[in-house]
């Protein structure tokens, strides 16, 4: 249905939320006469009074306005009705033909339109933006991960993802037997906001995706081997153009035996990311979990992909199994009952905000750890950083409040990615330069800092999200205190500590003059 199109025309009338019980029937329209509509949806009821009204019109405004173009588009016909009720008959004939006038003239005209966007194929440097480097150019080396950096530490020098160092190659994939690889995909042409190509740089420059977890305390870092992948190249003249070559990359590192972990970016990505996944390990052949306010299946829109429609075309193109698909986090004014039906329609299950105030957020994070271990199937996680609550995400371009709190988030991934063979994992929507502050960066890096935790302890053997570290959560007192009095563990109290240096006068704070000593 062109749902989108009669938005325009229409807000005055869908938006105010109405049921159809409280809207009051016409005395006249005892006997509603039915209008069709798509198939397997409840026909339309066409007021007695309006199908009067429409006897003398012309045969081809007629048709179109008993047409899923015409009042079958209208979520809420009745609130058309109501509109149209309190006109004469020739204002509503005229009605109906603006609503005709502004379907016909959105739909492609190829005498005025163009079907496609010419590409100037004689320039020289048509493809230039993504050839490969190649290796004949740069010093001779053995395959395998570089350390870049000039100090020990990863606190300075060049910034990489996690501090790692840095994959070129697949071959070095393959050689440094790669655990994550994580890549850049600075794409921000397929959001009507701008500014999440930025995503990559920030998060490199920011701490947090690597270190010790203190819920588990183990560091990824030491028990996974981690690249940063470098960026992938985009034309941001084109999402269509640049969706085909990250597919590509991504293709490459899963064929390498290393895990992708895409950082972007918008959430157009998440097309030619799954994609990739499907190409290698095949269709169908594992689940999606998707975290986000929205749910990003639409459709029929002028253009094939863009940040809101890779769930459907995912769908479509039978990469995945809507069965297998379980959203997280839903909220805000889309979808309206028309995707949630679909969802239902198609088998895809789905934990919204709603369900959380309903339910509570531990009965649906319970439900939701479940449903991803049903069936064994490996998963790929989507995690598009505005379904946290704004409070936590204020850097990236469609907000919705009453979101996930970092609490609630970090651990339900860590858990996700303990229990479950992780194939691949995005995170998409950063856009750093709405965030005056590093906190945006920062929380991405510790959403990615959860799975790769998880990971590490699905590798070590604590594949349970429920595990814990006893050292960080019981502090096992006094028992602890006095064992370690026993064994003889416990500070010993030295007054002159950090006062002079050693092995010269060490008094205390203060002589006996009162007066601090010489150091």
């Amino acid at each position: 249905m062109h749902r989108n199109l009669h938005t325009l025309l229409a807000a005055a009338v869908i938006w105010p939320v109405t049921s159809l019980a409280q809207v009051e029937r016409p005395r006249d329209a005892e006997a509603p006469a039915p209008v069709a509509t798509e198939a397997g949806e409840k026909p339309v009821e066409l007021p007695r009074w309006l199908e009067r009204r429409l006897e003398d019109a012309p045969e081809e405004l007629r048709e179109f306005f008993l047409s899923d173009e015409g009042v079958g588009a209208y979520p809420k016909p009745e609130r058309l009705f109501e509109k149209l009720k309190p006109k004469t008959r020739e204002a509503t004939i005229a009605y109906i033909e603006g609503m005709k006038f502004l379907a016909d003239e959105a739909k492609f005209d190829p005498e005025t339109d163009m079907a496609s966007i010419p590409l100037n194929t004689d320039s020289s440097s048509f493809n230039s933006w993504k050839v490969m480097r190649p290796k004949e150019m740069d010093p001779e080396r053995e395959p395998g991960p570089i350390n870049i950096n000039y100090y020990a530490s990863s606190r300075f020098g060049i910034a990489t993802f996690a501090g790692a160092p840095v994959a070129v190659y697949p071959e070095d994939l393959e050689a440094g037997n790669v655990d994550v690889a994580i890549v850049g995909a600075p794409l921000d042409m397929g959001s009507g906001y701008r500014g999440q190509r930025y995503g990559p740089q920030a998060m490199r420059a920011v701490y947090g995706m690597v270190g010790e977890d203190m819920a588990t305390m183990i560091a990824p870092e030491q028990v996974l081997t981690i690249v940063d992948y470098g960026d992938i190249a985009v034309d941001n003249m084109s999402t269509e153009i640049s969706v085909h070559h990250v597919r590509e990359r991504v293709r490459e590192i899963a064929n390498a035996g290393a895990v992708p972990f895409i950082v972007g970016g918008d959430h157009s990505l998440e097309y030619p990311n799954v994609a990739a996944l499907a190409d290698v390990h095949g269709k169908k052949s594992f689940g999606v979990i998707h975290f986000d306010a929205h749910y990003d299946a639409g459709r029929g829109r002028a253009h094939w992909i863009t940040h809101g429609q890779p769930v459907y075309r995912l769908v479509k193109e039978g990469h995945v199994d809507p069965a297998s698909y379980i959203q997280v986090g839903l909220r805000g004014p889309w979808p309206g009952p028309d995707g949630f039906e679909w969802m239902r329609n198609n088998g895809m299950r789905y934990h919204t905000m709603a369900e959380v105030e309903k339910k509570g957020w531990d009965t649906v994070m319970t439900t939701a750890l479940r449903e991803a271990r049903e069936g064994g199937k490996p998963i790929y996680i989507s995690f598009d950083v505005d379904v946290l609550d704004p409070a936590y995400m204020v850097g990236t371009g469609t907000p919705v409040p009453g979101g996930l709190t970092m609490r609630e988030a970090i651990p339900l991934i860590r858990g996700l990615c303990a229990e479950n063979e992780i194939l691949g994992f995005e995170i998409v929507e950063v856009a750093p330069m709405l965030d005056p502050t590093y906190a945006t960066a920062l929380n991405a890096n510790f959403i990615v800092h959860a799975c790769l935790t998880g990971m590490a302890m699905r590798k070590e053997g604590f594949d349970d999200a429920g595990y814990y570290s006893d050292l960080t959560t019981e502090h096992r007192q006094p028992e602890a205190g006095e064992l370690g009095k026993a064994e003889g563990k416990q500070v010993e109290v030295d007054e002159g500590y950090a006062w002079s240096p050693p092995g010269q006068r060490r008094a205390g704070p203060l002589d006996e003059g009162g007066e601090s000593p010489q150091l």
